[in-house]
């Protein structure tokens, strides 16, 4: 048995839960704001703290979310879905159960589509998505994770707070596959204003399900959990490591030692490790939630939803792919809603697309990492950005001059007028004939040596002048108008 297994090729069967925390003001059943960041345990109340006497009121900006995101998602939306209490036992569970919706989801169905380097698409399918509450918060003191931490506190702020579970299909094979989609669920998620998706907030949260079996085989292994992944490049490593561990039990005979469990990813040291055995289905004993009627969606609130859906980034990649971008370009202008918005407003100003593109990926992306800003957070208006554009074409400003004055305009120093900026800080090009060569002649008067060796036959020096010329000039110089005077100059001698 164990020299067949020596023999076989395995695949990895990997599925994903991933936990959304909805953008709502306040929590799913409460009016607890729903903010991160806040002091411990001080956005709580009777009803989120589980006390008894109190009821649950449905959040209906939950709802509405959940809806958009069935749609985003290309699901199948239920007219009437229902609410159940999960019970488990944990810490930062104060209730003792969990509202959630187990055998009649929200949303059923659906696909996220991921494309390869190469441009090959394929779809990962959704089993369902469906609304819950979150949890509390378990703090570990003196270590970031259960290992090795002294003890544990446990913020209440997050008990409470409206998410929507969304569970895949096992089609995934990699843990690369694996990233492409969490990355691709996000981006939807953002572009449609379902989530933030910060996943270092604990905003989007995935738990991965995996299992391995020979190629070809189409009966499933043993599958393992592993919980709240914080980042998909973890997510990735831990499917990874996860399936050399269970092909190395495999080969070696030891297949029994691949249990039903959850498991818990080390970052410090890049392995997976037991937490608990899984629970079934049976032991969250699910019953119907007494506390809350059926939830019923009308016609009129999905042709609405469907109305104000925002334009989702698998179409925004589309529309760029059109405007005559190519595949890399097209990649980081959709990949941000702040990048494709800045993008798209500096479009409607008129800027070329391609020089809209050119900037934004460039300089304008080098001062974001620079700075630690997101494009959302620049002061430039998009006005003001195309003027300078405008200047350096019409040759009122160099584009090193542009390049310079870059960081004052993302500051928002030239939103009143690029043009006055260039103007009281000296910085307008110098195109005047009369101007330029009196510069050239100080240069060529300034390298006596240059200009023999020139006269000697050594042209390249040509490029020497021209660097002087602009060093003078401070950048200011129209370099196109400065290199011909330069050659009509030098051939004079």
């Amino acid at each position: 048995m164990r020299s067949c297994a020596l023999n076989v090729e395995f695949e990895a069967v990997i599925g994903i839960e991933t936990h959304v925390q909805l953008a709502t003001a306040s929590k799913a059943f409460c009016s607890c704001p729903s903010l991160y960041g806040a002091e411990p345990n001080l956005h709580v109340c009777p009803v989120c703290m589980g006390h008894p006497g109190t009821l649950p009121n449905m959040n209906a900006q939950a709802v509405l979310l959940g809806v958009r995101a069935g749609i985003a998602l290309h699901s199948q939306i239920a007219r009437r879905s229902k609410f159940d209490r999960k019970q488990y036992f944990y810490a930062d569970l104060p209730k003792g159960y969990q509202i959630s919706q187990y055998d009649e989801p929200l949303c059923t169905g659906g696909y996220v589509e991921v494309e390869n380097a190469e441009g090959v698409k394929t779809r990962i399918r959704l089993q369902r998505a469906h609304l819950e509450e979150d949890a509390g918060k378990i703090v570990y003191a003196g270590a970031g994770q259960i290992s090795g931490s002294d003890y544990s506190l446990v913020d209440y702020n997050r008990a409470g707070v409206p998410l929507l579970e969304v569970v895949t299909e096992p089609d995934m094979r990699s843990g690369k596959e694996a990233y492409a989609y969490g990355d691709e669920l996000r981006r939807i998620l953002r572009f449609a204003g379902i989530s933030d998706g910060n996943m270092s907030e604990g905003s989007l949260r995935c738990d991965v399900n995996i299992s391995v079996r020979p190629k070809g085989s189409e009966t499933y292994g043993t599958r393992v959990e592993v919980k709240n992944m914080n980042s998909f490049a973890n997510m990735q490593k831990a499917i990874d490591f996860e399936f050399e561990r269970q092909v190395a039990l495999n080969r070696s005979g030891k297949v029994e030692e691949i249990v039903c469990e959850t498991r818990l990813w080390d970052e410090v040291k890049l392995v997976t490790y037991a937490m608990r055995r899984k629970e079934g289905l049976a032991d969250y004993r699910y019953f119907p939630e007494p506390d809350l009627p059926p939830l019923v969606i009308s016609e009129e609130m999905i042709d609405g939803v469907k109305a104000s859906m925002p334009e989702l980034p698998s179409a925004k990649r589309a529309r760029y792919q059109a405007l005559g971008l190519s595949r890399a370009d097209v990649v980081v202008l959709a990949d941000e809603q702040d990048t494709a918005q800045l993008f798209d407003s500096l479009l409607l100003t008129g800027v070329t697309v391609k020089t809209a593109a050119n900037w934004i990926q460039g300089d304008i992306t080098a001062y974001c990492k620079e700075s630690k800003l997101s494009m959302a957070q620049l002061k430039v208006t998009p006005a003001a950005l195309a003027e300078m554009i405008y200047l350096i074409e019409d040759n009122t400003i160099s584009g090193k001059i542009a390049k310079d004055l870059l960081p004052e305009l993302l500051q928002g120093k030239g939103n009143a007028g690029v043009k006055a900026l260039c103007t009281s800080k000296g910085l307008l090009q110098i195109s005047d004939e009369a101007s330029i060569m009196a510069m050239i002649d100080v240069v060529l008067a300034a390298n006596p040596k240059q200009l023999a060796e020139f006269k000697g036959g050594k042209v390249n020096l040509k490029s020497f002048f021209e660097g002087q010329v602009m060093k003078q000039s401070k950048g200011r110089v129209n370099p196109g108008k400065m290199q011909q005077l330069i050659a009509q100059r030098l051939a004079a001698l």
